[in-house]
């Protein structure tokens, strides 16, 4: 990417921050901000954890005030992906605000999901993973309405359909708007390599000589691809040729990706007439895949039986893909072309530490800090990334490490690669490198106690065998888990399971050792582990009940866990007064 791109990239991005900013705390007028601010949650759990943040962070005067923010959990039952959540939430929305929903501009942000990729914001969602910038502390939900701040007031009613997890950085010229405008559904496109692709939706667009590269230009789009083969975009003319060099590519070939997109508010009714018809849904809908593929003169039904990304294959799915094609069929899809922007997904642990500490391009466009709001986050610490932690004068963190939320006490070293969340550390302890360590509150035995979770970086939390027989395809920190078992005196057979039995995974093996204080739990975890690394014997405390991560989540103590991070924002506040 060019010098001078990247400075409009940077430019355009703090001029987004500074709007934000310029609202947090206050109350918006009538057309500057959005009416209402929509979050989806996987069950009403986790629903009730993020009503909770909100409502903090209004008092605490960290989102713009006299906007509806609401909470939509899925319903319970079988998993109904982020297309049915969309469809739910839209007739959620239409039971409050009935008639004067079509009026509305609406932000609607899928959050659900229990984050496995990213286990450090299972329990309080991906939606409020903290970032380094902004005073008070941006977490992703205020990354998200700030990258987007400027789109209610160009924007007719309607919906703007977006995901937890995912930034999109982008500059137009001084002159121009985004404008969402036109009938039917209008998406945001940024230029990719064919690689990238094959991971995302891809816009065939209508062939046309191009000799130059706006910053921005409107397209139509003939038909939406999702998640194709580079044959696929060959054949169906989505590969277009970058002969001048694009803004930030250097391929010579490019294809348009998709991120964000908004329907219109007589779209989105259509949408909820389908739920009615169709009743509880009993199968996965994708947002993307399933809505857009529909979308384009060139549309065709050939993606309905197309079960290839689909986790796992419902009966009634194919038949629900026919019936959105049908009702969908004709509607116009418009892509907006950001020719000078970037996608970047937060999603997994690999990918936090990569753009916190070592992604140079990423760091400088949004101006993020190697510490924010953190005591004793010394220079000494570069490389790394402390947010919203205190930690003593002595302490070490080495490079490409991630510590927040945390306490870290006398002459604690953290190896580098790491992420240290929501622990409190005692003196002396070193935690080595790539290592994932995550403390969570829980009731147990009517009881608030506290469990240490910890994985390699690496480590595969999704990966499942059939039965405990398999355990040593399962691993953990790169050795087999029937072999880490030995050196915490526990034996394969006797490994207990949480949830669907048929379904062993590091997600549900019960490992961690249940206590009564968040640093004991800590270095009862931490000793398991550097028994494992060292090739040493260190048994679980004596009597401790064991818990998996999905335990952890199904028994959280939300409540305590929100207390323990006002006491750290206290301690922090005062400290940093002093």
């Amino acid at each position: 990417m060019s010098q001078a791109c990247s400075r409009k990239l940077q430019t355009a991005t703090r001029e987004k921050l500074r709007k934000l900013n310029s609202l947090r705390g206050r109350e918006v007028l009538p057309g500057e901000f959005w009416d209402v601010v929509a979050v989806t949650a996987v069950d009403g759990s986790q629903r009730e954890a993020y009503e909770l943040q909100i409502r903090e962070k209004v008092e605490r005067k960290e989102l713009p005030v006299g906007v509806q923010y609401k909470v939509f959990s899925d319903p319970p039952g079988c998993k109904i992906g982020n297309g049915g959540s969309t469809l739910y939430a839209l007739q959620q929305l239409n039971d409050i605000y009935g008639k004067a929903l079509s009026n509305m501009r609406v932000i609607l942000i899928h959050a659900g999901g229990f984050s496995q990729r990213m286990p450090s914001a299972s329990a309080l969602g991906k939606i409020f993973m903290p970032l380094p910038l902004g005073n008070p502390i941006y977490q992703m939900l205020e990354l998200k309405l700030a990258m987007y701040v400027d789109f209610p007031s160009q924007m007719k009613p309607g919906f703007l359909v977006t995901c937890a997890d995912d930034i999109e950085l982008y500059s137009i010229p001084e002159e121009e708007r985004v404008s969402f405008d036109k009938p039917g559904f209008t998406a945001l496109a940024h230029p990719s390599p064919l690689s990238v692709g094959t991971t995302h939706g891809v816009f065939v667009l209508e062939p046309r000589e191009r000799f130059l590269y706006p910053e921005m230009e409107n397209a139509s789009c003939l038909c939406f691809l999702h998640k194709p083969s580079i044959d696929k975009m060959r054949d169906s003319g989505a590969v277009c040729a970058n002969q001048n060099g694009l803004f930030s590519m250097s391929d010579s070939e490019l294809v348009y990706t998709d991120s964000t997109y908004y329907m219109d508010f007589k779209t989105a009714k259509s949408l909820l007439n389908l739920l009615n018809e169709l009743g509880p849904l009993n199968c996965e809908i994708d947002a993307y895949g399933d809505f857009l593929q529909a979308l384009g003169p060139k549309a065709t039904m050939e993606y309905t039986k197309n079960t290839a990304n689909v986790t796992k294959e419902e009966s009634g799915l194919v038949e629900i893909r026919q019936k959105i094609f049908h009702l969908l069929k004709g509607t116009p899809l418009n892509v907006i072309l950001l020719n000078n922007s970037k996608f970047y997904h937060i999603g997994t642990t690999s990918e936090y530490l990569f753009h916190l500490t070592e992604d140079e391009a990423f760091r400088s466009e949004l101006d993020l800090l190697s510490s924010a709001f953190s005591v004793n986050a010394n220079e000494n610490f570069s490389g790394c990334c402390i947010m919203y932690s205190v930690l003593d004068p002595s302490c070490s963190v080495e490079a490409g490490s991630v510590v927040e939320y945390s306490r870290l006490e006398t002459g604690v070293s953290v190896g580098g690669g790491s992420i240290i969340s929501s622990c409190w550390v005692s003196p002396g302890l070193s935690v080595p490198a790539g290592a994932f360590m995550h403390t969570l509150c829980v009731t147990h035995q009517k009881q608030i106690r506290f469990v240490t979770v910890f994985f390699g970086i690496e480590d595969n939390l999704k990966q499942s065998v059939a039965s405990p027989t398999y355990l040593e395809e399962l691993k953990f920190f790169g050795l087999d888990l029937a072999k880490c078992l030995s050196h915490w005196g526990m034996e394969s057979e006797r490994l207990r399971f949480s949830g669907d039995a048929s379904s062993c995974s590091l997600w549900n093996a019960c490992l961690f050792p249940v206590c009564s204080e968040q640093q004991s739990s800590f270095s009862a975890s931490l000793r398991m582990l550097q028994a494992v690394l060292s090739g040493s014997t260190s048994p679980p405390p004596r009597g401790a009940a064991l818990m998996s991560m999905q335990d952890c989540l199904q028994r959280k103590n939300l409540e305590e866990m929100l207390k323990l991070k006002r006491r750290l924002h206290h301690d922090i506040n005062v400290q940093l007064s002093m």
